[in-house]
């Protein structure tokens, strides 16, 4: 192999091991928001809604401290439109209005879902 192919190759090794990792990172934060979200949920169906509402804003607190993270590695409208779902919930939660409540987590959990599924390798996000 010629040393000229050493360097593109190894910067090309580089972005597939950080894409992977990223893709790993994503995976692990979403599934730990979706679970907050369901405690959260849990919670709400129970009648607690004071509980739901601290399991919320601590999710919420959770999803906050990655937002630079987020902005940099994914679309800006999916990240926006999971912090608008984020403060319906929320508002939701405080009203204790189940029905609404339960419509914004399902939401919310499923647009975590995308946010890691885009972040995936596969072939579908390839081409």
């Amino acid at each position: 192999m010629k040393k000229a192919l050493l360097v593109p190759i190894a910067i090309l090794t580089a972005i597939l091991v950080l894409s992977l990792w990223n893709g790993a990172a994503m995976e692990s934060r979403t599934s730990r928001w979706r679970d907050q979200i369901h405690r959260a949920g849990v919670m709400a169906d129970a009648g607690d809604w004071l509980e739901a509402e601290t399991a919320l804003a601590k999710s919420y607190t959770d999803w906050s401290t990655c937002q630079t993270y987020l902005h940099i590695v994914m679309e800006h409208d999916a990240v926006d439109d999971a912090e608008a779902m984020y403060r319906r919930a929320m508002a939701f939660a405080a009203a204790e209005e189940p029905s609404e409540f339960r419509a914004e987590i399902a939401d919310l959990s499923d647009q975590l879902r995308l946010l890691s599924e885009m972040e995936q390798c596969s072939i579908k996000n390839i081409l």
